[in-house]
């Protein structure tokens, strides 16, 4: 997350916070649900703001409205209460954005004509789709593993007849990556490019929403890049939900629901004067791996590591101040 945002322009760092889910189906459950994000709440407000937390796998809108109530330290909150509400949207045209600058950058245009296999009909997967299919993407598969969503999925695109091809396959099966497409687009959990799914692919690109996307972050792209594919690191592609959470505590400028409307927030898309957009990010990093014949992974680790030196102009190391006076006041023991 921190070279996420590094690459972004964000002055932030980066953090995860993880909540185990319980056995069975209790998750489910609002009653649940809503004692256990107002004691998330609390532990956030604990933290006195070193961690701002936002919304991800697992959470929706309303587990956020949840949280914002115990603390002010969450983003990702519905429009009602002065938030930017589900990421996903943007997030899903910021991938959208990277594969066009990759694209760009092998020499073979745009996404007219070019097909795509993606794993997972999740939030970000299906506007994804939505977007590929506006600019001029010939051929989409998609596949994910619950009944519920290729349902609704074929519902939403069932006036695409066979530009779209919906499949609903069985946990652990990764075989759409192994399409023979132009893109495979990784949408769904992490560690899926592995030992066993990387000799398989049969595409020119992958770019996708999926976090941590390689199971050997350090190798993995280069076994990759060796069978003359090119692969965009998963933080450089999907950052436009932290972007859209992120830039919250600045309110919002535009119409709700069109993210493009904002300015801080359509640069990062559309500008392409501006190092930090996307499109740019994107292009100086395979550039970058390209010239030095080092794998993408790398060029980005290096161009995100070397932004990440640059202190906050005014609040340079705040969340250390405030993790140090954690420790100091015994926080832990509370």
């Amino acid at each position: 997350m921190g070279r996420k945002n590094s690459l972004a322009g964000l002055w932030v760092g980066g953090a995860k916070g993880v909540i185990a889910q319980q056995p069975g189906e209790k998750h489910s459950s609002p009653e649940y649900r809503r004692e256990l994000f107002s004691d998330y709440g609390e532990f956030l407000t604990s933290l006195r703001g070193c961690y701002v937390a936002a919304e991800d796998v697992g959470l929706n809108v309303g587990d956020c409205d949840i949280v914002f109530s115990k603390s002010r330290f969450m983003t990702c909150i519905s429009a009602g209460l002065g938030g930017s509400g589900n990421p996903s949207v943007p997030t899903a045209d910021g991938v959208r954005t990277a594969m066009l600058g990759a694209l760009q950058h092998m020499g073979i245009g745009n996404l007219e004509n070019k097909s795509v296999a993606v794993q997972g009909l999740g939030n970000v997967a299906t506007p994804l789709i939505k977007y590929l299919l506006s600019s001029g993407v010939g051929q989409v598969i998609a596949s994910d593993v619950s009944t519920d969503k290729v349902s609704a999925a074929r519902e939403v695109f069932a006036d695409f007849g066979s530009r779209v091809e919906l499949v609903l396959c069985q946990p652990g099966d990764n075989s759409i990556l192994a399409e023979p497409v132009d893109i495979v687009s990784p949408c769904g959990f992490g560690a899926v490019l592995n030992q066993a799914t990387i000799p398989e692919l049969r595409c020119k690109l992958v770019c996708g929403a999926a976090n941590n996307q390689l199971a050997d972050p350090v190798n993995g792209d280069a076994e990759i890049a060796e069978m003359g594919i090119v692969y965009v690191p998963d933080f450089v592609a999907n950052r436009m939900g932290i972007v859209n959470c992120a830039n919250e505590q600045y309110g919002r400028v535009g119409r709700l629901g069109d993210h493009t409307d904002d300015p801080a927030i359509a640069r990062h898309l559309q500008d392409l004067d501006w190092p930090n957009s996307v499109i740019n990010i994107t292009q100086s990093v395979l550039r970058k791996a390209q010239d030095e014949g080092i794998t993408p992974g790398q060029a980005a680790n290096q161009l995100a590591d070397h932004y990440a030196t640059m202190e906050h102009p005014i609040w340079g190391h705040r969340s250390q101040q405030i993790i140090d006076a954690l420790l100091r006041d015994g926080w832990a023991n509370e």
